[in-house]
């Protein structure tokens, strides 16, 4: 299970990727759902304009018809009276001759519900159809009826078509003639409307649907780029990070040789001709034993003085390599050792501020900051012709902090700069310090500061020393 879980677990590059996408498909995701919902609701203000507009021009178009109804039996209505029966017959076939389209027509309702004119249905005449629903229970005739009784208006309702039989969404518009206690209307059918408001809504899906196409495949090219790119990126990088790794890898091999050369150098030049000298010496005396000479003592006493030296020498050399007092005492003590062993080999006045520093420092941390200290007054002794140095440790709130100053000639930082001053940079910034380099011809600045996690529990700090 544990195995199945680390296979599922994301690498570092997959993280990277999913941390550059998710925020973007989820950004993507919102623009998309905003666009879609801004879109279908200035869509459906659009098609209820269009609905409403279609509909008052049906109104308007119906309006025209009854006027047109109107005047054709008002010379007959005018000068009739209530109970003129020739003149409501004349009138009602007037009506009933008058059609328009293939649907179009008039009809007339008495007050009491009686159909008196359909001329495209007329099984619907003589009956009294009151009562009478459509397919949705909703009234037809009576609302008519009180629509004429109050002046005339309009109702929608549903209404066989007589060109198909089917049930169509219809609106009327009636008038009433009330000395006689007509209802005179006609109807237009809708559904042409209701098919244009669907074309509509369709082509609206249609475009928000296009819309979603586009996001899509603008999404998947954005994705399919910042895949590439983190491609691009991270073959890239692995490349300078293999140039980096390559030159470091040269680097430490150009270190080891030299401090190889370095010991070996100091053996050969050193305790190779001690020991060569302490030979001679021992051999001199065994003759001198055999033949039976006096001076064989002070033969001999040369020879452990030189032995002596030969200690003292591979002591220093031991010393330079990993000093003792850095590991017994700490860092103040190795420190000191270190600049009193330089101005006793250089003759330059080097003065030491420190506090004690023994078990303040983690390995790593008086380790990185003693080898600092011994490559600069290195390059001090080789290159700066310096009169006086001051090495100064202190611990601070953040830190700790080295300082090497001297008053030589100064160089400038980043110009052909050895071996020396990368290695301090690198052994700094590998422990999340910071390494800084200040020279000029007045003399040469450089500080080497650690963060806190090295200092341990307890150490100075440099208001504790002042308190």
């Amino acid at each position: 299970m544990s195995e199945t879980r680390k296979r599922l677990r994301p690498n570092y590059g997959q993280k990277i990727f999913l941390l550059a996408t998710l925020p973007l498909m989820l950004a993507v995701a919102a623009i998309a759902a905003l666009v879609a919902y801004q879109s279908r609701q200035l869509a459906e203000e659009e098609i209820a304009f269009l609905e409403e507009t279609l509909i008052e021009t049906k109104e308007a178009e119906l309006r025209n018809y009854m006027s047109l109804a109107r005047n054709a039996i008002y010379h007959i209505y005018g000068p009739a009276g209530p109970d003129d029966e020739q003149a409501k017959t004349e009138a009602a076939q007037i009506l009933a001759a008058m059609t328009y389209g293939n649907d179009g027509y008039f009809f007339v309702y008495q007050y009491d519900g009686t159909n008196l004119v359909s001329s495209r249905q007329t099984e619907l005449i003589t009956r009294n159809w009151a009562d009478l629903t459509d397919s949705t229970g909703q009234p037809v005739v009576q609302p008519l009826i009180d629509l004429a009784r109050s002046g005339g208006g309009y109702h929608e309702y549903l209404w066989p078509k007589p060109s198909t039989g089917e049930e169509t969404p219809m609106v009327s518009y009636v008038i009433g003639l009330q000395d006689w206690r007509w209802a005179v209307g006609t109807g237009i059918f809708i559904d042409d409307v209701l098919a244009e408001v669907a074309n509509a809504r369709a082509a609206l899906e249609e475009r928000i649907r296009s819309t979603f196409y586009w996001i899509a495949a603008i999404t998947l090219a954005v994705l399919l780029g910042v895949f590439a790119s983190g491609m691009f990126i991270n073959l890239r990088e692995r490349r300078l990070a293999d140039g980096a790794l390559a030159i470091l890898t040269q680097r430490i091999v150009d270190t080891q040789e030299e401090e190889r050369a370095r010991v070996a150098r100091e053996l050969h030049d050193g305790i190779s001709q001690i020991l060569v000298s302490i030979r001679y010496g021992l051999e001199l005396a065994r003759r001198k034993l055999i033949t039976g000479a006096d001076d064989v003592g002070n033969t001999l006493d040369k020879s452990s003085d030189g032995l002596n030296m030969a200690i003292q020498e591979v002591r220093r050399i031991s010393r330079d390599l990993r000093p003792a007092a850095l590991d017994d005492l700490g860092l103040s003590p190795a420190l000191k050792t270190l600049c009193e062993e330089f101005e006793e080999r250089t003759g330059v006045p080097t003065r030491i501020d420190t506090v004690a520093l023994r078990n303040s420092l983690t390995a790593e941390g008086k380790t990185a900051l003693y080898r600092v200290a011994q490559e600069a007054l290195t390059n001090i002794e080789r290159y700066a012709h310096a009169s006086e140095v001051v090495v100064h440790v202190r611990p601070h709130r953040t830190g700790i902090k080295l300082t090497i100053t001297d008053n030589g000639v100064g160089f400038v930082p980043g110009r052909g700069n050895g071996l020396g001053l990368r290695n301090m940079t690198e052994r700094i910034e590998h422990l999340g310090g910071t390494f800084r380099v200040l020279s000029s011809k007045d003399g040469t600045r450089i500080e080497a500061n650690l963060p806190s996690r090295h200092l341990r529990s307890g150490a100075p700090t440099q208001e504790r020393k002042s308190a």
